[in-house]
């Protein structure tokens, strides 16, 4: 990888923390808020409203960020999954884990999607939900006690290593590189721990015999954090910007640190600034002999001010204004170098899609298709996967993708959806040109959309359900047979649908192979015999033929079926055939007076209506 790629990667990568945290910056703020009025120093001391703040820092906002994290990666699924793996951090560590979120929760966004990539093409039809709600637990689950089990030591040597380190520093006189440990020890939430584990008992010494100590000023000059806020308020974009502003007055008024540290984490380098902020603060404190009387907390410039020795105000606010201006400096300019990179990388982009062919339907480019369904995942996920393979066949410069029929937006240029959701999509936006299908799975439905949109078309494909007078013919409903083994049942309607021209005739044995595998017993006197997904190449037309046996025919573990509905579907159709069928005969008492009647027109209307 050259130097130019591996830059751009690295802002892609700030690129997708910034995503992590930019959702989440108004509860930071809240937090913050709360946190600066309520807690025993704060502006308003409330007992019991500051109770609030640390399951807030501890599980709120943790979890949040590992939601954010893991939907990023994969929509909601991978959301599911992200939060439930970045608890088990949450729970594992005796500090706020936002570090260990921001790796749980993508982590388990990533892990969920490879195995939906593989595992989804193989399920059955009719076990997609089965899938993913049990995969998605049992996985979820794994990562759960993985990270809980891994991280909770890992920050105990961290933490451990971390005094050990600042404390060698100390003894050799080189008090400023301490800001090399400090700085990205508190972005990391360990501020409490070198303040108060390192610093505080170094300082109460340093206090005994000199009546101050600059170790007081090391960790909670609010300078560098100011620094990188006042860069983002300047040269930030605009949600930075406009978040940033209520960040400076807690983080200078409130003293409450861990309000500029999601900007650190979405744009890692910036804890250069903090760095050069933090290492002219204690030079500028030891230059000037700066210190506290005891320790400022919270790291506001009014505690600041209110420890310092009357003598030394003005050397602690200078410490803290040196402090600000260097971050602020070192912190524009990367914001700037930034703002380059990004520039650099929509150029390559571009360059990398020059070769792509641009898409326009209907007079407009077509930059971005949906599949919608109900949920958002599952089936509409696996069409848009279909699609995807389609669109990349063809070099089309087209973004795919799933979501639910809630989550559509009018930036959608195309949206692919079930028959049964095309009202409510048709209400949800306006613009966008709906196509609706009766089968998220029927490849041939997406090879054609994709070729219309190669070719320019504006006639976009539709697939209708063959007519009911195609799909059930009269002679087709067979009424009061004799009880038979179910297999001989099966092979009766097989042979109907062979008969009939519906399918060739190795489809029988597709029916029985199903039948071997997975029963086609759906309930309540109710039997829908129909192929292997191998035999759907045998299928003709689409069509489907009914047997009445009133005395039942035994399909096994105590299951009678008094109805069998033979089923060939032309492009998985019988997905929604199956639907339909159960939708209309959801009572078992509607199946029973059907198994019962001689009228063929009694089934033929009731069966046409599919």
């Amino acid at each position: 990888m050259d130097k130019n790629n591996f830059r751009i990667n690295f802002q892609k990568l700030g690129n997708f923390l910034s995503g992590m945290f930019m959702p989440n910056i108004g509860v930071f703020v809240a937090w913050g808020f709360l946190t600066a009025m309520f807690m025993p120093s704060g502006w308003f001391p409330n007992e019991k409203l500051a109770s609030i703040s640390q399951p807030m820092l501890t599980y709120l906002l943790p979890t949040l960020i590992g939601y954010t994290g893991g939907k990023l990666v994969y929509e909601t699924r991978g959301a599911v999954v992200g939060v439930v793996a970045t608890f088990g951090i949450i729970t594992g560590s005796s500090i706020p884990m936002f570090l260990g979120a921001m790796i749980a929760g993508p982590f388990g966004g990533y892990t969920i999607k490879k195995f939906d990539g593989i595992i989804r093409p193989k399920i059955k039809p009719g076990f997609e939900m089965f899938v993913d709600n049990f995969s998605a637990g049992a996985l979820s689950l794994g990562l759960s006690i993985f990270f809980f089990s891994l991280v909770g030591p890992l920050v105990e040597k961290l933490n451990s290593a971390l005094e050990t380190s600042v404390n060698f520093l100390v003894q050799l006189n080189l008090l400023p590189l301490t800001s090399i440990l400090v700085e990205p020890a508190k972005v990391l939430f360990l501020n409490n721990a070198v303040n108060y584990g390192v610093f505080s008992p170094l300082g109460m010494q340093q206090v005994a015999t000199f009546g101050k100590s600059i170790f007081f000023l090391i960790e909670t000059n609010p300078g560098p954090g100011l620094g990188v806020l006042l860069a983002f308020l300047a040269f930030g974009k605009k949600m930075e910007k406009e978040s940033s502003a209520g960040a400076i007055i807690i983080q200078l008024f409130g003293g409450i640190h861990e309000i500029y540290f999601p900007y650190i984490l979405m744009k890692p380098i910036l804890v250069l600034a903090l760095i050069a902020g933090g290492i002219t603060g204690v030079t500028t404190y030891t230059l000037l002999d700066g210190g506290l009387l005891a320790p400022a907390s919270p790291g506001s410039i009014f505690s600041l001010i209110i420890m310092s020795p009357k003598n030394l105000i003005f050397v602690t606010l200078i410490g803290v204004l040196f402090s600000t201006a260097v971050s602020f400096l070192v912190a524009s300019l990367l914001l700037k170098s930034a703002e380059e990179l990004k520039e650099s990388e929509i150029r390559e982009e571009k360059e990398e899609l020059s070769g792509r062919k641009t898409v326009i339907c209907r007079g407009k480019v077509v930059h971005r298709i949906a599949v919608a369904c109900d949920a958002g995942f599952g089936t509409s996920a696996m069409g848009a996967s279909i699609l995807k393979k389609k669109i990349k066949a063809l070099n089309l410069d087209v973004e795919i993708c799933n979501m639910a029929i809630r989550d559509l937006s009018e930036d959608l240029d195309i949206i692919i959806t079930h028959k049964n959701l095309l009202d409510m999509a048709k209400s949800k936006v306006k613009t966008p040109i709906i196509l609706s299908m009766h089968n998220f799975l029927n490849e041939k439905f997406y090879e054609d959309l994709a070729k219309s949109l190669a070719l320019g078309n504006s006639d976009l494909p539709t697939y209708e359900k063959a007519s009911s007078k195609e799909m059930l013919l009269k002679e087709n409903i067979r009424l009061d047979l004799e009880s038979i083994p179910k297999e001989e049942a099966i092979r009766l309607a097989g042979e109907l649908l062979f008969e009939s021209g519906y399918v060739e005739k190795s489809y029988i044995d597709s029916m029985l192979e199903r039948e071997r595998h997975l029963t086609t017993y759906v309930g309540n006197f109710l039997a829908l015999p129909h192929g292997s997904i191998r035999g759907m190449e045998n299928v003709l037309k689409t069509g489907i033929v009914v047997l009445q046996f009133p005395d039942g025919v035994d399909f096994g573990e105590g299951n009678v079926a008094k109805i069998l509905i033979g089923i060939s579907a032309k492009n998985n159709e019988h997905l929604d055939i199956i639907s339909n069928i159960v939708d209309i005969v959801e009572n078992a008492s509607l199946v029973e007076d059907i198994s019962r009647t001689d009228d063929i027109e009694e089934i033929y209307k009731l069966f046409s209506s599919i």
